[in-house]
């Protein structure tokens, strides 16, 4: 790439949260190298100088690290490597060395043939308007001019990151718990982190695989959990942990192959977390459970409802002293005792250690939280230009009734005698989102059906709700 040669980026790559896009179609070796030349502007322009960069276990992503950080270095900017691992390794190598900003090559949950770029300056997410403006400094090419190349180091953090991690578990209980990285980037620091806990541990799909051979790599849908119950059932395993592609979302099954989701995860979460620190706030993403704001609220915590996005929760945990928030996709930051961002080997150990000192198993604490009725998180086609109107038009008509509650954060959730019901705009796909909730059948119909009648309004069909 010469100096002087501008770069237009496809536009769709450029996402609310990170860059993401298919290598060798819309994203490519050539555009990963322009956009570390531009974040490194970007960087520079700040004052820093220093860049940590990492890798996921995509195939794709040795070379597009290569690529970063030969960008990098013509902007005259030193980068440190860190090579393969978890998402939250580059994190913590952000927090803990010399350096002004991280990035991470990683298609995350993403199918084998994505791949994309994670990055914050000053321990803060780059995300937004920030990303946009990267995209126009390639566009432009506007990017800083090195007097010489930055500096290349490559520096070894696995094992001060698995030492971190494990350094916070407590617990007496020794527990029998399985383990399912699914081929992704967490798959040797969870391989070296079992051999040092107590208890007895079975492990599957450790093995670092871009191909993802086992199953997709994205803990949230039940499907892909199927192999971590199978595993949990032939050992009496107390609980175990899945993870997505690249370390940061955590999933957790009960010992009777019962999946806890985002919001059950941080209520048992929280009760710790409140015990040292009484009052503290505690966020969660629209799309949590009424049972998770009013479990903190009798916790004596300050529950916060905010945008769904790991960047937007990031900033508002900075925002608010936040000491621990999460989202229903299974993204928990951590600032209680951690650095704040989002790690789920480090939200396993958390968990693990609560359950270990506890008297109850985890399927008994399951048991003890509020039984409510729920729809997965329906998700439906809408065009680009029109998922944002429909939304609008559809709060526009809410405005003003008797009998709800309306929260417009981000889209609108709707409170009403039956429970609530959600419809948002998705920031990454030309996609509505929705979820209902209900303590009761009849009163999750009624949901349902105020939702499809609202979305006929403005002339969508929503599919069949489950």
């Amino acid at each position: 790439m010469s100096d002087s040669d501008a770069h237009v980026l496809d536009p769709t790559i450029l996402r609310e949260y990170d860059i993401r896009g298919v290598v060798g179609e819309d994203f490519s070796a050539v555009d990963v190298g322009a956009i570390g030349w531009a974040f490194a502007t970007i960087v520079k322009e700040g004052g820093g100088s220093r860049v940590v960069v990492g890798y996921d276990g995509r195939l794709s992503s040795p070379g597009l690290e290569q690529a970063m950080v030969a960008g990098l270095s013509l902007a005259g900017v030193d980068v440190l490597r860190v090579g393969l691992g978890p998402s939250p390794m580059l994190y913590y190598a952000g927090a803990t060395e010399e350096v002004d900003a991280a990035v991470m090559i990683t298609g995350s949950h993403n199918p084998p043939e994505y791949n994309g770029i994670k990055m914050s300056i000053g321990g803060h997410s780059f995300y937004g308007d920030d990303i946009q403006r990267l995209g126009k400094i390639c566009a432009n090419g506007d990017f800083a001019q090195g007097n010489e190349a930055g500096k290349i180091e490559s520096t070894k953090v696995f094992d001060d990151y698995v030492a971190r991690v494990l350094s916070d578990y407590r617990g007496d209980k020794k527990l029998k718990v399985a383990w399912d990285p699914a081929n992704g980037a967490a798959g040797e620091a969870v391989s070296e982190l079992i051999k040092k806990l107590p208890g007895e541990h079975f492990i599957i799909n450790e093995k670092i695989d871009g191909t993802f051979p086992a199953h997709h790599p994205d803990p949230t849908v039940e499907k892909n959990l199927d192999q971590l119950k199978a595993l949990v059932a032939e050992n009496g395993c107390d609980l175990g942990f899945g993870f997505d592609g690249d370390g940061d979302r955590i999933g957790v099954i009960d010992g009777r192959g019962r999946v806890l989701w985002g919001d059950q995860i941080m209520v048992l979460l929280a009760r710790e977390v409140l015990a040292d620190i009484p009052g503290a706030t505690i966020i969660a993403d629209v799309k949590a459970s009424q049972a998770f704001f009013d479990a903190i609220t009798e916790m004596g915590g300050n529950p916060i409802m905010w945008k769904t996005g790991h960047s937007l929760i990031k900033t508002k945990m900075v925002e608010t002293g936040s000491p621990l928030a999460g989202e229903m996709s299974a993204h928990i930051f951590f600032k209680h005792r951690y650095y704040g961002f989002d790690d789920a080997v480090y939200a396993a150990v958390r968990l693990l250690s609560i359950v270990a000192s506890d008297d109850k198993s985890l399927a008994e604490m399951r048991d003890d939280l509020p039984q409510l009725i729920n729809t997965p998180e329906i998700r439906f086609d809408c065009d680009e230009d029109r998922k944002f109107q429909v939304v609008e038009e559809v709060k526009s008509r809410l405005k003003g009734q008797d009998g709800i509650e309306v929260n417009d954060i981000d889209g609108v959730r709707v409170l009403n005698d039956d429970g609530w019901w959600l419809l948002r705009a998705s920031n990454t796909q030309a996609v509505l989102v929705a979820r209902c909730e209900s303590n009761s059948d009849q009163g999750l119909a009624r949901l349902k059906n105020t939702l499809a009648d609202e979305l006929k309004q403005s002339g969508i069909e929503i599919p069949d709700i489950d």
